[in-house]
């Protein structure tokens, strides 16, 4: 559904989605930076989501808490927390079979100082139960991960403790081993999105280090860079990288992305163009503002496709799940840095 001149027809795409995100009711607790995934178990669609930030935004709000909404049904189940002692925010989490892979994240003191975690864990849908899973070689927070062939798991660079990484890392479901792909070839990033579809899968935007400000902070920018990598079917850790075409203004920073099958593409949704750690205020000090832009890297299309802009705006999320065809973010952050439990309708 491309961009229409006919406002009546807007409207009713408008209402359509609005209505189908009604029927998904909010968390129990808002929760912003969550990790959302979904699995299909029993014929039924269940909607996850994993540890965050609640409403008050200092580092005593990072939760551990985890949600799961059968979609047809009230309501959200409280799960058993992510067996961690603390909150984490940056994970990141993928469906496969009947379980939820979880990856990674960040944990933050009452100093300031954030650690890049090391523990993984799959999340048994059928049985509640959370089992470990070998350590990342290295710990990133902030990454993109994605499925391919139902069996291994990319985690895309990422931020490992002090720096962005350009380490493409691939856990392989089957052996529950792990090893590295051809390096992210683009700036190495946190906060950027993504998805896959067959072999080939779209990285985009992020923030980056650059260097330190006058007054000696760091400096972090947003990036606008779109790649695109082709995974060899006859050696996963093997990756072909291009360039795709710049978009117009500022890359985004956390937006909602995820590959879709149907449609031939990868979305990305929302997201903030100005880059902040985890109160949505920037490090520059502006409030960030959230996006209400859809756009997706159309595989047929061999280009970028713009879409109507979503309902309500919104920044810091860990990905998008779908129902009957049509994509929507849970939690995240709305107008004014608003920490949020909603489901929020994106596109159809």
């Amino acid at each position: 559904m491309l961009r229409k001149t006919c406002l009546s027809f807007f409207a009713m795409f408008i209402t359509a989605v609005t209505a189908r995100a009604e029927c998904i009711p909010p968390l129990p607790e808002p929760h912003a930076n969550n990790a959302v995934a979904q699995v299909e178990l029993d014929g039924k669609t269940i909607l996850f989501s994993f540890m965050g930030l609640t409403r008050g935004k200092t580092h005593t709000d990072i939760s551990k808490k985890a949600y799961a909404h059968t979609v047809g049904e009230s309501g959200w189940k409280a799960l058993p927390d992510v067996p961690v002692a603390q909150g984490r925010l940056a994970a990141t989490a993928v469906g496969l079979g009947e379980a939820v892979y979880l990856f990674g994240g960040y944990t933050v003191a009452e100093d300031g100082g954030e650690v890049s975690t090391t523990e993984n864990f799959r999340y048994d849908a059928r049985t509640g139960l959370y089992d470990p899973l070998p350590a990342m070689p290295v710990p990133v927070d902030d990454a993109v991960s994605f499925v391919y062939a139902d069996r291994y798991i990319y985690l895309v660079s990422g931020w490992h403790d002090t720096a962005n990484v350009r380490d493409v890392q691939v856990y392989d479901a089957v052996m529950n081993t792990w090893f590295t792909a051809t390096n992210y070839p683009g700036t190495p990033v946190f906060g950027h999105a993504g998805g896959i579809v067959g072999n080939r899968f779209v990285i985009a935007d992020g923030t980056g280090l650059f260097g330190t400000r006058e007054e000696g902070n760091r400096r972090f920018e947003t990036v606008n860079e779109g790649w695109m990598g082709t995974i060899n079917p006859d050696d996963p850790s093997v990756i072909e990288w291009r360039r795709l075409p710049q978009l117009p203004g500022r890359g985004n920073y956390r937006m909602g992305g995820a590959g879709d099958e149907a449609g031939n593409r990868v979305l990305f949704v929302g997201g903030t163009s100005n880059a902040y750690n985890y109160n949505g205020i920037g490090y520059n000090g502006a409030p960030s503002k959230p996006t209400a832009h859809v756009f997706a890297w159309d595989f047929t299309a061999d280009n970028w496709v713009a879409y109507q802009d979503k309902p309500v705006p919104s920044m810091d999320h860990r990905g998008l799940v779908e129902i009957d065809g049509a994509w929507f973010t849970i939690g995240g952050m709305i107008g004014d840095q608003q920490v949020t439990g909603r489901a929020i309708g994106v596109v159809e």
